[in-house]
């Protein structure tokens, strides 16, 4: 590969790992390892585990996830994610700038110009 597409997809997947870790937490919260097993099972999501930590912090600093310690009968304590209401609120607006993103992208895949009165930005 060359150096410019490992750029390129490091780049894209700082952006799409935070969207994956919201959407994983819509559902109900997670502690953080299976959380980390959740993101890291999708075939495509190629990252280390040790990169999702530090986004949970950056997550819970700007006030999108909220944590929780519950003792574990099997070892230490475990630390709960879920996500806040301003959590859901940007999931939903992430999730929905994406999508028009890579309808934009798939429409100029097949060689149609996207319609200049649907932008991808909700």
């Amino acid at each position: 590969m060359t150096d410019l597409f490992e750029n390129w997809t490091m780049q894209v997947r700082k952006g799409v790992l935070e969207l994956c870790i919201l959407n994983a937490l819509r559902d109900r919260e997670r502690y953080g390892y299976e959380l980390v097993k959740t993101v890291t099972s999708i075939p495509g999501i190629e990252v280390a585990e040790g990169t999702i930590y530090p986004l949970l912090s950056r997550l819970r600093l700007q006030g999108l996830v909220s944590t929780r310690l519950e003792e574990s009968p099997e070892g230490p304590a475990r630390k709960y994610y879920t996500l806040t209401v301003k959590g859901t609120e940007t999931a939903e607006l992430m999730n929905l700038y994406f999508s028009g993103l890579t309808k934009a992208v798939e429409q100029l895949r097949a060689g149609a110009a996207p319609n200049p009165k649907s932008p991808a930005t909700p």
